[in-house]
């Protein structure tokens, strides 16, 4: 797969929220700069994602300098985690950037060189428990976004974590959550992904995209992948991503990057809005949901 490149057409002025249950207030805030993290399925299927991933976050990072976040004294930094080993015992993994946790744009693409396609069982709520137990996001006016990559649904290896308490500690955090993963969308053909307001991305056929009202998860899916993946990005505030659309290869892959692009660079600066601030306790995924106001209709 080559390596796509995405011109990002966004400027805006940012503010960030963070979300969680049970408080009534809208937090804002400028955004200074953004932490993003990459979390990404290593099985032997994944090589063209991995692929993917250096252009991809060297056109976010544009986009993100291009709508003026991490110009400052605060710049933009990137992570990277590995998981999906052969056997339940293998454990998810940094793979430093730039010999550090987390570092540049560029040091990021060389760090994905490191990425190995050697698993075969892969526990995305594994990764994302992973990260936040040994990473530190900056926080305060730094938006933190995660990624999530993978082809496959869940396979269980931490029977400790559940839908609610990793949606806690993405939402207690202010993350956003994209899933990139093995699952269609609809209306009809061409939908590239649907976000948290039900807005869905459809390739235009040019190496853009469109977007239309009343997305949901439609077609396959591999698995659970919807209820474990896709339902927890829209209830982040974030979005979910057809990888198969990636794996089409030509146009509609140009399309895909452009959209994943462009829409990580609009939430990033413009957050969804409505979404409360922190509070303390477990949320839980249905009700936050609910709190969220979403539209699309859930399959």
């Amino acid at each position: 797969m080559n390596s796509l490149k995405s011109s990002v057409k966004l400027t805006a002025i940012a503010t960030t929220t963070v979300l969680a249950m049970g408080a009534a207030s809208v937090q804002a805030a400028v955004v200074d700069a953004a932490d993003v993290v990459v979390i990404v399925d290593e099985s032997g299927s994944m090589g063209g994602e991995h692929t993917w991933l250096p252009g991809m976050i060297a056109d976010l990072e544009a986009g993100l300098l291009a709508a003026g976040v991490g110009t400052g004294a605060d710049a933009n930094n990137y992570a990277l985690v590995g998981f999906g080993g052969h056997t339940a015992g293998d454990v998810p993994h940094k793979h430093l950037v730039g010999g550090a946790d987390w570092g540049t744009s560029a040091q990021f693409g060389i760090a994905a060189g490191g990425l190995v396609t050697s698993g075969g069982f892969e526990d995305g709520w594994n990764g994302i428990d992973y990260f936040f137990d040994n990473y530190t996001p900056r926080g305060g006016d730094i938006a933190l976004n995660v990624i999530l990559v993978t082809d496959e649904d869940r396979d269980n290896q931490n029977g400790a974590l559940s839908y609610a308490n990793v949606l806690a500690q993405l939402t207690s955090a202010g993350a956003l959550l994209n899933a990139v993963v093995n699952c269609g969308f609809g209306p009809g053909a061409d939908v590239l992904g649907v976000d948290s307001s039900g807005d869905a991305y459809k390739a235009d056929g040019l190496g853009g995209f469109t977007t239309v009202a009343g997305g949901s998860q439609s077609g396959g899916c591999a698995g659970t992948t919807k209820a474990n993946y896709v339902d927890m990005a829209w209830a982040s505030g974030g979005a979910a991503w057809d990888l198969n659309k990636l794996r089409a290869g030509g146009l509609t892959a140009e399309s895909f990057s452009s959209a994943f692009v462009d829409i990580k660079v609009q939430e990033i600066t413009t957050p969804p809005t409505g979404i409360p601030e922190p509070a303390t306790g477990v949320l839980f995924g249905l009700g936050l949901a609910s709190l969220l106001g979403l539209r699309r209709k859930l399959s």
